[in-house]
């Protein structure tokens, strides 16, 4: 098959190697899409380590069962299913605490194993979620960060008729304030550095939105970091109202360093939490596609093919693309 392999950071090439084997508890997906995201770009760089070389990249897919492993029920070839990533081991003391994004010996399909840039993947049975026939097939590819999203939301758990700010109007900023919105919860803030992005955000969730020099004096219960820009952290963390929560729900560089004040997180009774990734969240968030496609579908802006992954990484790294798909087949 054919696939985009990372040999070393910044080190990608397009290039034929041997189809998967489904495992006799798994199944082999062909892939329809694979989105893009910024953990990619992390990764691709080698910033969470070079040690995951060579891998095919790839870790947001949906497509469709092609074969099953022999102790595999209720999935047969022909299926449309969208695919968790997240590899947990099952035994350590997180995942027995039911806390496997926390995993001792936590794995990824396209993280630390081989992903879905490519036609075929091959992923367990436990982390396939089956799309239904006459699910919005246009949404499918946000499945993943969805489910993200959805996850951290629990993290934060809002209140309805309670204002919030998002910091950043990447794909995970703009998916947050949809969803914030669709709970109820608002009036809704974003905050984009980005002037074409600020225009996306405000088309595209229908909330009020300012620069970061605009948004000083902004202050709510409800604060969602979604940049990993150390610099929005601290602006973010400023704005959250006496007895507020910051949800920091970007992807900072591991080195990377903020300014806190623990008196104020003290004298203000702050709440900070984080979210890492997906956790029992992606049946809720299939269920979410599903009713909101309408308003989630204007986020999936680009396809590439797998020939072209150079130029769909080089418009991510522009800032003018919301979700970017790479998609074996010619995109139409």
């Amino acid at each position: 098959m054919r696939a985009v392999l990372a040999t070393g950071p910044g080190a990608l090439t397009v290039t034929r190697v041997p189809d998967p084997a489904p495992a006799r508890d798994g199944v082999v997906v062909a892939v329809r899409a694979c989105g893009i995201c910024g953990t990619d770009l992390h990764l691709l760089s080698g910033e969470l380590g070079e040690d995951r070389f060579p891998l095919i990249p790839g870790h947001e897919p949906w497509g469709e069962v092609v074969a099953v492993g022999a102790e595999v029920s209720g999935y047969r070839a022909g299926d449309l299913v969208a695919v968790d990533p997240s590899l947990h081991c099952g035994a350590c003391d997180p995942c027995r605490r039911g806390r496997g994004n926390m995993c001792e010996r936590w794995q990824a399909i396209g993280a630390t194993r081989p992903g879905a840039w490519a036609e075929f993947t091959a992923v367990p049975a436990a982390n396939l979620h089956r799309l239904e026939p006459g699910f919005p097939l246009a949404v499918a590819p946000l499945a993943e960060p969805v489910a993200c999203a959805e996850r951290g939301l629990r993290r934060l758990d809002p209140r309805p008729d309670e204002p919030a700010i998002v910091y950043g109007a990447g794909t995970m900023g703009l998916i947050l304030a949809i969803l914030l919105d669709a709970r109820g919860v608002g009036p809704v803030t974003v905050v984009e550095v980005n002037p074409a992005r600020r225009e996306l955000a405000a088309r595209l969730t229908g909330a009020e939105v300012r620069a970061p020099e605009e948004a000083a004096d902004l202050r709510a219960p409800w604060v969602i970091e979604a940049t990993g820009n150390p610099a929005a952290f601290e602006q973010a963390l400023a704005s959250v109202a006496r007895a507020g929560t910051l949800l920091v729900f970007g992807v900072a560089n591991p080195g990377a360093r903020a300014a806190v004040s623990p008196h104020r997180i003290y004298q203000d009774e702050l709440t900070i939490v984080g979210s890492m990734a997906i956790l029992h969240s992606f049946p809720s968030a299939v269920d979410t596609l599903r009713r909101h496609a309408e308003r989630l579908a204007p986020l999936v802006t680009d396809r590439y093919r797998l020939d072209d992954v150079e130029a769909a990484l080089a418009l991510l790294r522009s800032g003018a693309t919301i979700k970017t798909v790479l998609t074996p087949e010619e995109p139409s």
